[in-house]
């Protein structure tokens, strides 16, 4: 198990790299308000000085502090020679001529024996992201220690909770503190470590409370109680100690910090340790075994193990998902282009076989909100086309004064003995002018379409179109010059298709049955006019002694210009002229059925063969000819930048992910128990 944190730590490393955190690696949290002994307690696991110190708020940004134990300087400089058996080969730190050192990540390859020089580059490494100003930045510094006389640890050293704003410091300083804080311990793979001093009310302890929004049940706190020796005479902490006053899951440790005499004094953290056990001997001999900070360097990183024995499992599965994820997205960029003639055709085609496939209704993307491709074309064609037509009415626009005003018109200066045919013809003719608007809006719907499955193809089926982003332009282009050049023809087609029904009335039409009624009713009117002529002449003279119906009577004295009167807009029609009108009017509706029922027929046809069918079959060809050209090639294929950069940080991720995933696989099962 002992390699379980230096594990974490490589992990750590591995996704430094590439400078995302998309894993949540185990490790410890450090909390506390400001001056509550944090960075004496973490100095004291280290054994060194090396935080930064002073008034006020000093860490200001996150210090993210790999402890890792290394062997011995003159054993490492035995192993170098080769005097030993390389067993600890991994420990041995070739070059490094130091008992202890330190390293940053963002001072690579430098290797820091100073420690104070330490201190010097963690100020001015927050002083360059955040100022001098006293304000904080989220933005982690990365320092790992090496020395023989620390244990393996992972610890993030955070802000001291602070209440007011000092100096420059802005106004809502104690929420940018506490979300910092939050947004670390709120991951559920890490250990919260809260520093509370003992000269204060644990009640009121801001570390606490930070915990316990993150872990109500206290499983990944531990309590450390600071500055034992600065209670007040006459009390103890031994009931905070014990977990009576506030029980946490992981345990309660009080320590001794250094005085700030000791620290002007140099007094030695070795020294520091002895007065410390020392006191805990004196005023708490029951817990001075558990207690003092050697006990709490190695509860922490006993705690860490065992904390990443239980985390491993799920964060080996957790890389495991997010290794095919990347890999998909890398196999959706594609790879860099090497044969632009071969890969240009590869795209052609592709394209035109989903344009295609859309159409007939076998692409592999289909759509589950709304209708798309030829199943929205079968629409157009049955539901929408067809129940437009099926709504106007034959007789639509006709009144009886107009089939009326077109029998005498039909009849020239000669009165009307039966129903001229001409006005029959004069008549249908205008309804079925009323067929050809829909039939025409027919063919821009389904136009429309085919310009959609354009944007469908580019979103859904041709991945490799988003990668070159002048040849998705230029495959726009090009088709929808083609549709934009079969449109008119389709038009002319249509529009021939109402001319041609116009052209002949066709009155033998086997499914005009009304015709032959008509026929047979007119000539039993011719036998009753031939046979009662007396009475039509009678009824003539009638006629003629009676004042037109309708125009009026002169005044006498004045004369009336009968032109100039107009028709009226309603009036009684006489029995025949109520006949006359019924049956051009049964004559209309059956005719103009027909032809509606014909051009509902025809006209899906005639889109499907001079449109829809036209453009699969020259697609492909339409596209080759077009863009296939020498000097275009280099040019369509540029991919865009967006595309290049999102491929080299998906593939680095990818990389990161299998080198975690070989760190993880490297931990066998015996090793976790």
């Amino acid at each position: 198990m002992e390699t379980l944190i230096p594990t974490i730590n490589r992990l750590q490393e591995v996704f430094l790299t590439v400078g995302a955190e998309i894993i949540q690696l185990p490790q410890i949290v450090v909390v506390g308000s400001q001056s509550s002994g944090k960075s004496s307690v973490l100095e004291s696991l280290v054994g060194r000085d090396f935080l930064p110190r002073g008034s006020g708020i000093v860490t200001r940004r996150p210090l993210v502090l790999q402890l890792v134990n290394v062997a011995p300087l003159q054993e490492r400089l035995k192993i170098e020679n080769g005097n030993r058996v390389k067993q600890n080969a991994q420990n041995s730190y070739p070059g490094v001529k130091a008992e202890e050192w330190g390293t940053f990540l963002h001072c690579k390859n430098q290797i820091f024996a100073d420690f104070q020089e330490i201190r010097r580059e963690i100020e001015a490494e927050t002083e360059r992201s955040s100022g001098d100003n006293k304000g904080i930045s989220p933005e982690p510094i990365y320092l790992k220690i090496f020395s023989p006389k620390i244990l393996n640890l992972t610890l993030v050293d955070l802000p001291g909770i602070t209440k007011v704003p000092v100096g420059d410091q802005p106004e809502d300083i104690e929420a940018q503190v506490q979300e910092m804080i939050l947004s670390f311990i709120s991951n559920p793979n890490s250990l919260i470590l809260a520093v509370s001093p003992a000269n204060s009310d644990l009640a009121t302890s801001d570390a606490l409370k930070l915990a316990r929004e993150v872990d109500p049940d206290g499983r990944r706190t531990l309590l450390v109680v600071s500055k034992l020796d600065l209670m007040d005479a006459g009390t103890d902490a031994l009931e905070v100690l014990l977990g009576r006053v506030i029980p946490v899951r992981l345990g309660i440790i009080g320590v001794v910090n250094r005085s700030q005499h000791d620290i002007n004094t140099q007094k030695s953290l070795e020294d520091s340790k002895r007065d410390e056990q020392a006191f805990l001997q004196r005023h708490y001999p029951s817990l001075a075994s558990r207690a003092g900070s050697r006990y709490l360097a190695k509860t922490l990183s006993r705690l860490l193990m065992h904390h990443i024995r239980d985390c491993l499992p799920d964060l080996k599965t957790r890389v495991t998902v997010l290794s095919a994820q990347y890999q998909a997205r890398l196999n959706s960029y594609g790879q860099p282009v090497e044969d632009h003639s071969a890969t240009l055709l590869q795209i052609v085609t592709k394209f035109a076989t989903d344009y295609c496939n859309t159409i007939e209704g076998t692409a592999r993307h289909i759509q589950t909100s709304e209708l798309c491709g030829g199943a929205r074309i079968c629409y157009i064609f049955h539901e929408t086309f067809g129940r437009t037509l099926q709504s106007i009415d034959p007789l639509g626009g006709l009144t009886e004064l107009d089939i009326l005003t077109a029998i005498r018109n039909a009849t020239g200066p000669r009165p009307a003995l039966f129903v001229p045919e001409v006005s029959f013809e004069l008549l249908v003719k205008r309804q079925i002018k009323r067929l050809e608007e829909p039939s025409l809006r027919c063919v821009e719907l389904v136009h429309e379409e085919l310009q959609r499955i354009i944007q469908h193809c580019s979103s859904f089926s041709t991945q490799e179109l988003l990668r070159f982003p002048k040849l998705h332009d230029s495959i726009v282009e090009v088709v929808t010059g083609l549709l934009r050049k079969r449109l008119p023809i389709t038009n002319e087609m249509v529009h021939n298709l109402v001319a041609i029904e116009l052209a002949y009335i066709n009155t033998k039409h086997p499914d005009f049955t009304d015709a032959a009624q008509v026929s047979a009713s007119v000539n039993s009117q011719q036998a009753e006019a031939l046979d009662g002529g007396k009475r039509w002449k009678n009824e003539k003279v009638a006629e003629e002694k009676a004042p037109p119906v309708g125009f009026g009577s002169p005044c006498k004295g004045h004369a009336i210009n009968l032109l100039d009167t107009a028709m009226p807009v309603s009036r009684k029609l006489s029995a025949r002229e109520q006949r006359d009108c019924e049956v051009i009017q049964r004559l209309i509706k059956c005719y103009f059925l027909i032809v509606r029922k014909s051009i509902q027929d025809s006209v899906p046809k005639t889109v499907m063969h001079f449109l829809v069918n036209f453009v699969k079959e020259h697609l492909q060809s339409e596209l080759v000819g077009q863009l296939y050209k020498q000097p275009l090639l280099q040019e369509l294929l540029i991919e865009s930048q967006d595309t290049a950069q999102q491929r080299t940080e998906v593939a680095q991720m990818l990389e990161a992910l299998k080198k975690a995933n070989n760190i993880i696989s490297e931990i066998r099962e015996t090793h976790l128990w």
